[in-house]
């Protein structure tokens, strides 16, 4: 990746919404240029799409977990595709060390967690997991 896709990107990440003039000042191009560059990273597939970043008390009837999935080897695929049918399941990492996978999940109640958390534990190819509730987020980038 070029520096100034890096730059462009950083600025991005800080700030999805800021307008292509303010990102062509911060960065010295010209707005058409910055507009290119956003449709060639789009194009690739560089960026995949824009988001809103919600804070913590704008959630309130979400719970969070972090949970850790130690998985046969010759199923982590399935395994993958099964938490990716989890509406609840927002994000799937392979990871190395003790565990296989990291997922983020949310519900909305702690019952459904608790349901959530069992499904996946349940699911073929798991041979264990160890969940942690999120309390808070500190910060984001």
């Amino acid at each position: 990746m070029r520096d100034t896709d890096a730059r462009l990107i950083a600025l991005l990440k800080a700030n999805a919404r800021e307008p292509t003039a303010s990102l062509a000042r911060k960065l010295g191009l010209s707005r058409s240029t910055v507009q290119e560059r956003l449709a060639r990273l789009e194009r690739e597939g560089t960026i995949r799409g824009y988001t809103v970043r919600l804070a913590d008390d704008a959630e309130t009837n979400a719970l969070r977990a972090i949970v850790m999935i130690a998985a046969d080897p010759k199923q982590a695929d399935r395994v993958g595709a099964e938490l990716k049918r989890m509406t609840e399941v927002r994000s799937l990492h392979a990871v190395s060390g003790a565990h296989d996978l990291v997922a983020l999940v949310e519900a909305e109640t702690a019952a459904r967690m608790d349901a959530v958390l069992d499904r996946i534990g349940r699911a073929a190819g798991v041979a264990r997991t160890l969940s942690s509730i999120v309390l808070s987020e500190k910060f984001a980038r």
